[in-house]
Formats: C-alpha cells, sequence, structure tokens
C-alpha cells in the first residue's frame, strides 16, 4: 500500500480512539501526528511522528490559524481526524478552508451537526424510520412537569446540542424529585440543554455497537457489529468489555441512517436491543472516530481507520470479515468489574470467564509500553489521592462527631470524691 499520505490526529482530554489511531496506523509506517490540548498518557506512543499542542477553545481564527500552520510545517496535504464531536464539528464548520492543507470526508452540508445533537438526531431516526427511544427535549421546567404526567421511570438524561453547556451530561435518574432538581441545576447557567430520554431495560450486553465507514455518496465501505459486555460508569458509559458478534439489524440500520442523511466519513453508533417490542433502538450517533474501534479488527487486519485511510488516499479497501468472538477491553474495567461485585452482579467465576477471548487491550501493547506505564501511574497516584481524602473526611466526620457528644458527668458516691 501507499503509506506516504500523513495523518493528523484532533483530540482534547481523554481521547482514547487517538491511541489506538496512532498505532493502527503507525504499525503500517504511516506518519501519523497528535494535535491534543496537553500532554499525556497518549500523547507518549513512539508511533506519533511528532505532537502538538493547542486548546481549541480558543477563537475559531486562532484554531484555524494554527491547524493550517500544522499543515504547513508536516509539508504535504495530511489526512484529517477527530476524536471529540467538537473536532468533527471545527472541521465541518470549516471544511473550504481546512481543504487547502488537509484531506478529510466530506458529508451533505450539516449532517456532522445533525448527528452529534442529540436531539436533532432523534428527529432524523424517527424521520427515516430508524428505532429510537422516544425523547423530549424541555425548554423549561414547566414542560418537564408536563412531561412527568406520563413520564415512565427511570429517565435518561443526555447533553444535547454539544457545544452548548451541559454537552457531556448523561445519567439516569429514577423519580421525579431527582428528576427536577437536576433539570434545575442545569437550567442555571441558561438553557438547560437537556433532553430527556427514555430507558430501554436490559443489561449490558443488550447495548450493540456498529463501526463503519462511508465513502463518497455514502457508500459503505466497511462495517462491523458487536456488544458490550461491561461499560464505565456502570450501566450507562463507554465500554470496558467488548465483543465483536454479528448483527444485520444493526448493520441494515446504520446503512439507512447515515445514507439517509448524506453521512460520508467515519461513526460508532450505539444501539439498544428492546425486549419489549423485539427492535434494535440507536441511542447516539458519533460522526467521528470511536474511542472502540479497535474492537472490529476483521480477520484480514483492517479495521475502519484503516478503510477510511486507504479510501482518502484512492486505494481499494478490501472486502473484511467480522472476527466474530473477538474481544476488546480498556483496562478500567478492573475497577469497573469491582463496582459490578459490589452490586451482587458479577461473581469471581463470571469475571474469569469474561477475561477469556481477549485478544487486544487499549492501554497495553507489547511494542508501546510507555502510554501503559503512564496511564497505570497516574491511575495510582488518583487512588491514593481519593484514599487520602478518603481519610481525611473520616478523621474530621468522627472529630465532628465526639465535639458534639455531651460530656460525662460523674455523680458523687462515697467511692469518688465530690
Amino acid at each position: 500500500m501507499n503509506n506516504s499520505v500523513p495523518v493528523v490526529v484532533i483530540k482534547e482530554q481523554g481521547g482514547h480512539g487517538a491511541l489506538a489511531v496512532a498505532r493502527s496506523l503507525g504499525r503500517l509506517g504511516i506518519p501519523t501526528y497528535l494535535v491534543s490540548q496537553k500532554a499525556d498518557a497518549v500523547s507518549t506512543s513512539r508511533y506519533w511522528t511528532n505532537s502538538f499542542m493547542w486548546d481549541f477553545s480558543a477563537p475559531r481564527e486562532d484554531s484555524l490559524e494554527f491547524l493550517l500552520d500544522v499543515g504547513r510545517q508536516i509539508g504535504t496535504r495530511a489526512i484529517l481526524l477527530a476524536i471529540p464531536d467538537s473536532a468533527a464539528l471545527f472541521i465541518e464548520n470549516n471544511a473550504a478552508a481546512l481543504a487547502e492543507r488537509f484531506i478529510f470526508s466530506k458529508s451533505s452540508p450539516g449532517a456532522t451537526r445533525l448527528l452529534t445533537n442529540k436531539w436533532q438526531m432523534f428527529l432524523a431516526a424517527k424521520e427515516h424510520g430508524v428505532p429510537t427511544p422516544e425523547a423530549a427535549y424541555p425548554k423549561s421546567r414547566e414542560d418537564v412537569e408536563k412531561f412527568l404526567q406520563t413520564a415512565r421511570f427511570p429517565i435518561v438524561l443526555k447533553g444535547a446540542d454539544q457545544l452548548l453547556p451541559q454537552a457531556k451530561w448523561k445519567e439516569i435518574v429514577h423519580n421525579a424529585t431527582d428528576l427536577l432538581e437536576k433539570f434545575d441545576h442545569a437550567a442555571d447557567s441558561g438553557q438547560a440543554n437537556l433532553i430527556l430520554q427514555e430507558y430501554i431495560p436490559g443489561g449490558d450486553e443488550s447495548v450493540w455497537m456498529c463501526n463503519a465507514y462511508f465513502g463518497a455518496g455514502s457508500e459503505c465501505r466497511a462495517i462491523f457489529t458487536g456488544h458490550k459486555l461491561r461499560q464505565t460508569p456502570p450501566h450507562a458509559g463507554i465500554a470496558t468489555l467488548a465483543i465483536c458478534s454479528p448483527n444485520k439489524a444493526v448493520e441494515n440500520a446504520t446503512r439507512q441512517f447515515m445514507q439517509a442523511v448524506g453521512y460520508q466519513g467515519l461513526v460508532g453508533i450505539g444501539y439498544r436491543y428492546d425486549a419489549r417490542d423485539g427492535l434494535y433502538k440507536v441511542l447516539d450517533v458519533n460522526p467521528r472516530v470511536s474511542a472502540v474501534f479497535r474492537l472490529f479488527r476483521a480477520t484480514n487486519g483492517m479495521d475502519v481507520v484503516r478503510a477510511c485511510y486507504l479510501d482518502l488516499t484512492s486505494q481499494p479497501v478490501p472486502a473484511s470479515e467480522l472476527s466474530i468472538g473477538r474481544k476488546w477491553m480498556l483496562e478500567e474495567d478492573l475497577f469497573t468489574s469491582m463496582s459490578y461485585a459490589k452490586e451482587g452482579n458479577l461473581t469471581f467465576a463470571q469475571w474469569l470467564k469474561s477475561m477469556r477471548g481477549i485478544q487486544e487491550l487499549h492501554w497495553f501493547a507489547a511494542d508501546d509500553l510507555v502510554p501503559f506505564f503512564v496511564w497505570g501511574w497516574k491511575r495510582a497516584c488518583a487512588l491514593f489521592d481519593a484514599s487520602v481524602r478518603h481519610a481525611k473526611s473520616s478523621s474530621r466526620n468522627a472529630i465532628a462527631m465526639w465535639s458534639r457528644r455531651p460530656p460525662v458527668i460523674l455523680s458523687a458516691t462515697e467511692d469518688s470524691p465530690s
């Protein structure tokens, strides 16, 4: 293959998918560059050709000029990949200027914006006949109170517009009092920017993932499916343990939805199987590099990022088969498993069985050890700090409790002085 075209990856804090991109493409000898908000465990990978630090909360014009300068330093047009939604939106909003120095997928105007906005995505799914949980987008407390007249708990609270406050909010609430308190808190900063989404009952294994790449004309060039086994936060977050498994219903829904809105590029979509009506319902659409895309390494070594690279460099994308039964794990699963065990939802025997078949970890890689050790050290420091804070808090609480106790007064007796 022609591996001479460089790649630039934009990430913010965290950015699990960025490290996987560096390794997937770097192992093929592709020059890969990182644009990050700060140096962290991800930026220590040996597969980065170079790293650039930038905070995209800066004015748009400054961020655009910085990115164009990165392109000039590289010296040739590079493929541009986004890890967070905000980076995907930045590319879409500045496509004309960025095209001078970068190569990237070009969807129908506004497609990325539509898919990252949880409310607009819900309306689009309804319009195009893609099953999705029912949802509401309250603009006021009165709207929430009206919603509560027919609501069934639990309810999922999610940030709607990814460019407004509360964008990252995702929480399950179980009663009306809690819902109103959280809405009021969100509304303190102005618009609440929250959607209220129907909760679909079921375990983690009912949450399905589809990673795909759509080329010119929204033609599907690669598509893979699998489902979660555990996630963090427990029951409502990113997969910490997942397995490849075929699912034609999820594949077909993904093709139908992305082609209907004219989307081109990398995408990761979450679905949940609803046993009440037998439908797989779309929960979220991430029009960018998925954090777990390396779960879906095909039998021929292909993944969606490699497919994207081949397509954007005008090289043939080979047909690829799903590695059925392949497991991927994020090391945070060790801590997530403890939470599941405390709930009574995971025994040691079940945990041991779930470890079988893991073929790739997120942080650890034998040919790229530094990110794992940096992550492990920072995780250990965070746990130590948390334990110190807990000990100090417990000590303060104990002192306060004893200070509130009434003094013990001994009554005078023949055996004690008066």
